[in-house]
């Protein structure tokens, strides 16, 4: 067993952080006052290979797997977690259904642009009445005349607001039931009948969600992706694979927190001495480092049998749920490090602390997660 990164994969660790330190810090405090997305960053780091790693050089790519979005996605977290979450997207959920099960010229036109930052990418399945019931959504794309009807309403899309497509889920036969009767499909920007507004939010404040309405929205054949009633089952697999990025998001908040805590504690003196040296504030920033650790390698492993592969359901959503718990705790302990310093609008304490309570929702609750989990083991069914 190896559990170091190749020479590769180190590389691209050093360069993102750098870059993500460098090139995206200056941005953070603008985009998080303004809840607006610094959209130029796709394009810049498309044009690097730091947008969409895992996908194959051919296709403008790095090659180096879901290890590679998650090492990405980590290191701009680290930063700014709100920011982070329209580039989770874009090399996930908003684009890998795409690269698994669509045709040569929807790979062309959409995913070959995404991965180099040129055009924008999106997944929209929550809805009002469908959150963790993922098969309760009640949008339709009705069959007919060689296109379908999409009609339905979307909540919660990261990069909704500013996406250039969409990969919508939607009933196409609703007798079905959503194993055979839901399918996938991507919509693009401008759309008649497609309309996206903005959400306001109190964490990842940088990212922008939005509410998609389909209103009548006529798309051709063309637009289906893959087989017409395999929706469901895509959905699963684009959700999967999207949890081993989310942890990674999670670990960037939490080591965030932790350094600040290290920075902190060592700086911060109190009856004459640093903080650090009291074992009520060394013990607190221990539990974060094991916890980060542990975290981050149940992320790896599941990354790994990913790009292997091999079933990889179970530990997806294991590390999701481990590193976005972890990531509360973490971020809870850094506001009681930091004291009320923490308190202050300018702190970045605050934001991983705010941006941590998403961790534990988005793209299954925690809860959601130990059901998988006890599926899994056989526990429930």
């Amino acid at each position: 067993m190896d559990f170091d990164l190749n020479a590769e994969q180190q590389a691209l660790q050093t360069n993102v952080r750098n870059f993500a330190e460098k090139e995206i810090s200056p941005l953070v405090q603008e985009a998080e006052e303004k809840e607006k997305y610094p959209v130029a960053l796709f394009s810049r780091m498309g044009s690097l290979g730091y947008l969409c790693p895992r996908y194959p050089k051919e296709l403008g790519g790095l090659g180096l797997g879901k290890i590679g979005d998650c090492i990405c996605v980590e290191e701009v977290s680290r930063i700014c977690a709100g920011i982070a979450a329209g580039i989770t997207t874009q090399c996930g959920i908003g684009t890998s259904a795409i690269f698994s099960h669509g045709s040569e010229a929807q790979k062309e036109k959409y995913l070959i642009p995404a991965i180099k930052g040129k055009k924008i990418g999106a997944f929209a399945l929550t809805e009002p009445k469908a959150g963790s019931d993922a098969a309760a959504i009640e949008a339709t794309a009705a069959p007919g005349n060689g296109a379908y009807t999409v009609n339905g309403r979307k909540i919660f899309i990261t990069n909704g607001p500013i996406a250039d497509f969409v990969l919508v889920a939607a009933y196409t036969d609703k007798a079905k039931g959503p194993g055979k009767g839901v399918s996938l499909f991507v919509i693009e920007k401008g759309t008649p009948g497609f309309t996206a507004t903005k959400m306001h939010k109190f964490c990842f404040r940088a990212s922008e969600n939005g509410e998609l309405i389909f209103q009548n929205c006529n798309v051709s054949k063309d637009q289906l992706i893959g087989e017409e009633g395999r929706g469901f089952p895509y959905v699963m697999e684009i959700l999967a694979g999207g949890r081993i990025s989310h942890s990674a998001r999670s670990l960037g908040i939490a080591q965030a927190a932790y350094e600040a805590s290290i920075d902190y504690s060592k700086k911060r003196v109190q009856f004459g001495q640093p903080i650090a040296s009291f074992e009520a504030v060394t013990f607190k920033i221990v539990q974060m480092a094991v916890e980060i650790e542990a975290a981050r390698w149940l992320m790896y492993r599941a990354a790994w049998l990913y790009d292997k592969g091999r079933e990889h359901f179970k530990e997806a959503a294991a590390a999701k749920y481990l590193s976005a718990e972890v990531a509360v705790r973490v971020t809870n302990d850094a506001m009681k490090v930091h004291g009320g310093c923490a308190f202050t609008s300018d702190s970045p304490v605050q934001r991983y602390f705010r941006d941590a309570r998403l961790a534990t929702i988005t793209e299954g609750t925690s809860e959601i997660q130990q059901l998988i989990i006890g599926r899994q083991l056989g526990l429930t069914k």
